[in-house]
């Protein structure tokens, strides 16, 4: 999409800005998009072409730059991304601009968060779609600290884990605070409750590339949510799934059917 089109604002939760953006059709159900670790709302959303699809399709698109990552702020100390902190982020973003509910897509870490907003904020979230994450949200996905030592090597060549060098050339590639995100990724890892994911009232979409070695069964946590669909997103891994056609029409199914009140 043109990015011309692309509004641009700024908000405070608690002590911390956040940049958020916004397009699409201003009278069209809201979509809140929350985007992944050391990732940021373009890499993740618009590049992607998820605004583009989404304002074809008649919604009205917001996504944020989560605390430490894009043109927000970076807090260096890592009690400043527990999840339900980050979920405040959105939910406050959501009162800021007076939207009363709308639907949420969340990938990898933004699938956590989104977890927790609708959990805390049901009242907010008309569906949600958790992108990336699937039994892992409740499981978790590994040992995550080589990730935070690689982004606080001196030099990639410095890192042999495999991961660690992946989310390093990530970070990398999208000029992050490497300070930033090696705070974040030690305290966003909280756990889901399952018990929690059962008292979901809303419906819930989650879709995992079926060549993803880090998100966990998309099936498995199906299960746990009483009104869901599970997506497995054909041949993509945890880098590539997120723009995937697939993925895209699936989602686009998924609301359809709930605003339509056919989805069980």
């Amino acid at each position: 999409m043109n990015l011309d089109r692309l509004q641009a604002g700024r908000y405070t939760s608690g002590d911390i800005d956040i940049t958020w953006y916004e397009a699409g059709n201003p009278e069209g159900t809201p979509v809140l998009l929350i985007h992944g670790f050391a990732s940021t709302a373009h890499v993740n959303w618009v590049f992607p072409g998820w605004f583009k699809t989404l304002d074809e399709a008649g919604y009205r698109v917001i996504a944020l730059d989560n605390r430490g990552h894009g043109e927000s702020d970076k807090p260096h100390e890592p009690e400043a991304y527990h999840p339900e902190t980050m979920a405040a982020d959105a939910s406050g973003l959501l009162e800021s601009l007076k939207i009363e509910s709308a639907h949420v897509i969340g990938y990898s870490m933004g699938a956590r968060i989104s977890a927790f907003l609708a959990i805390a904020r049901p009242e907010l979230v008309r569906s949600v779609v958790f992108g990336g994450l699937g039994m892992g949200m409740v499981e978790g996905v590994g040992d995550w600290d080589p990730i935070a030592d690689a982004l606080l090597a001196g030099s990639i060549d410095d890192v042999s884990d495999a991961r660690g060098r992946m989310f390093r050339a990530f970070a990398d590639q999208t000029k992050s605070d490497r300070l930033a995100l090696a705070a974040c990724i030690r305290t966003s890892r909280t756990l889901v409750s399952g018990d929690d994911l059962a008292q979901l009232p809303m419906p819930a979409l989650v879709g995992v590339g079926t060549r993803d070695d880090i998100a966990g069964s998309a099936e498995g946590l199906a299960r746990l949510i009483p009104r869901s669909r599970a997506l497995d997103i054909p041949n993509r891994d945890h880098m590539l799934a997120v723009g995937d056609k697939v993925f895209k029409a699936a989602t686009l199914a998924f609301f359809a059917d709930v605003e339509a009140g056919e989805f069980q």
